[in-house]
């Protein structure tokens, strides 16, 4: 089986509540979503989705996404899909870092090595454990009132972990963080996630303010070296995400004492193999992950939902269903939240079929006939 052709397709997915905000004033109404369609010489096709959260929260964008897919279709085609070992490394020496871009090629990978075998990309990943994955609700950026309103109302939904947008002012910070605590049910998780919007100063006086409420702090400031400064300013739980890049990040980050827990975004590594690498290795040194991505519609749903839910239970500190953020559906087959947990398909790969009134005309096609 050989790689004959690939397809790329642009997807907008406008958001359910209109606009999701975070730390120092960024927000996205519309996100700009890249699938790609890997056909085989054999007939069969493996689809794989990146979407970014926006241009200015890591360092990647839609754009960017189909420029690199672009750059790494010559060295992709002709060959075989499912040997995702030496696919990978054909990437990472076709195209320095970047990983973003070879996120949804490494997706669609998978799904048609799902799809040969017969197995689930959940199976290929180790099996299910339990059944289903317990979700968290991000909770945008807004008023504190408002927010603990929010928390209030996705409670209904099913949710028990909320993850407040913080990271602007800290004394607005301080009173969110206060006025959803205030609203918690007992056995709810709260999270404030300051996605590297304070400068150190400002995280120690948010840290010392919020100090005896039941609560986590994610990634507080930018560098890895500013947040290790408030982690050990507080006995808070200490979750970092944007600085867990890669393995390198991780062993560091552990053998420092820097955190509780990780968020382990999909695209943010480079795709469901080194993603699975990095959940592996967080399993032997017993750190929890959220399991998610930076964001998607329903193919990065169903891949997220077969990567966590492949992981033990007491390793997923939960995990997120993208879909239900969204207006547009890019796919049918993926997850679907049920009370506040969604499980992965046990159909061949990621179980997803493209929705192609969504997905439009291709933008790109690239093959070995050119």
């Amino acid at each position: 089986m050989k790689i004959a052709a690939i397809k790329v397709f642009q997807v907008d997915l406008p958001l359910v509540e209109g606009r999701y905000s975070w730390s120092e004033g960024k927000y996205v109404e519309v996100f700009d979503s890249t699938v790609v369609e890997l056909i085989t010489d054999d007939g069969l096709s493996g689809y794989g989705e990146v979407c970014p959260l926006g241009p200015f929260y890591l360092p990647a964008f839609g754009a960017g996404a189909r420029a690199g897919i672009a750059e790494l279709s010559t060295t992709i085609i002709g060959e075989d899909p499912t040997a995702i070992g030496p696919i990978n490394l054909l990437m990472d020496q076709a195209l320095l870092g970047h990983p973003y871009v070879k996120t949804a090629i490494d997706m669609a990978c998978w799904d048609l090595l799902g799809k040969v075998t017969g197995k689930s990309v959940c199976a290929l990943m180790g099996g299910k454990h339990g059944d289903s994955v317990a979700l968290y609700r991000a909770i945008s950026q807004r008023p504190a009132d408002e927010m603990a309103a929010n928390v209030a109302g996705h409670r209904a939904d099913g949710y028990t972990k909320f993850q407040l947008k913080v990271g602007g002012d800290p004394q607005d910070d301080i009173d969110r963080i206060h006025a959803a605590a205030d609203v918690l049910s007992d056995g709810e998780v709260l999270v404030a996630d300051a996605n590297t919007g304070w400068r150190v100063d400002d995280a120690a006086r948010v840290v010392n303010a919020v100090r005896d409420r039941d609560v986590y702090i994610e990634q507080p400031c930018k560098s890895y070296e500013h947040c290790l400064t408030i982690r050990r300013r507080t006995s808070l739980p200490f979750i970092l995400d944007e600085n867990i890049t890669g393995v390198d990040a991780l062993l560091k980050g552990h053998a420092d004492g820097a955190m509780d827990a990780i968020n382990l975004k999909i695209s943010k590594v480079g795709g469901l193999t080194k993603a699975r690498l990095i959940r592996d290795l967080c399993v032997s040194l017993n750190i929890p992950m959220t399991i998610e991505d930076s964001w998607g519609g329903d193919i990065i749903t169903a891949a997220i939902a077969h990567l966590a839910h492949s992981t033990p239970e007491s390793l997923r500190f939960s995990a997120t269903d993208f879909n239900s953020y969204v207006t547009v559906q890019n796919a049918t087959g993926a997850p679907q939240r049920v009370n506040g947990h969604m499980l992965a398909s046990d159909e061949a790969g990621l179980g997803i079929t493209p929705n192609w009134d969504a997905l439009g005309k291709a933008v790109a096609e690239y093959s070995n006939r050119r």
